[in-house]
């Protein structure tokens, strides 16, 4: 339990238990953390990198695969992405369902169509197979 107190000088001072300290430390540490967290995000939205609206993530974990909720978002049907990346709709169809996986080039053509980073269509192959979950905020 924290003691208030005055100094000498009659400046207000707090004396804490170590472990009480040690707490406040490290909630500094996270504060810290997530403001340049939050600071690199606001850099990237100047850049023009896209955000999602908290609608628009709740489709994207809802989504079989990423690439399946953003060319929904973009407003194209798999023929016409398909076209315009150079593959068949059937392999694009395959991509989107989770069964290929689709080469670089081709991500990287699919991911400049529609306006998203590489990085916003891959995810790792054990995410493909188990369900998505929304992060909950402290």
């Amino acid at each position: 339990m924290p003691v208030m107190t005055k100094t000498p000088k009659g400046d207000d001072i707090v004396i804490l238990a170590r472990k009480e300290y040690d707490q406040l430390i490290a909630a500094a540490g996270e504060d810290a953390a997530d403001a340049e967290a939050a600071r690199r995000a606001l850099d990237r939205l100047k850049k023009g990198e896209h955000s999602l609206t908290s609608a628009e993530m709740d489709d994207l974990l809802a989504a079989k695969t990423p690439l399946a909720f953003y060319r929904k978002r973009a407003g194209l049907t798999q023929a016409a992405l398909a076209h315009r990346a150079g593959i068949a709709q059937g392999f694009l169809s395959e991509i989107e369902a989770g069964r290929k996986s689709g080469d670089v080039q081709t991500l990287c053509r699919i991911a400049g169509l529609l306006k998203i980073s590489l990085d916003d269509l891959v995810v790792p192959k054990a995410s493909i197979d188990t369900p998505r979950k929304r992060k909950t905020r402290r």
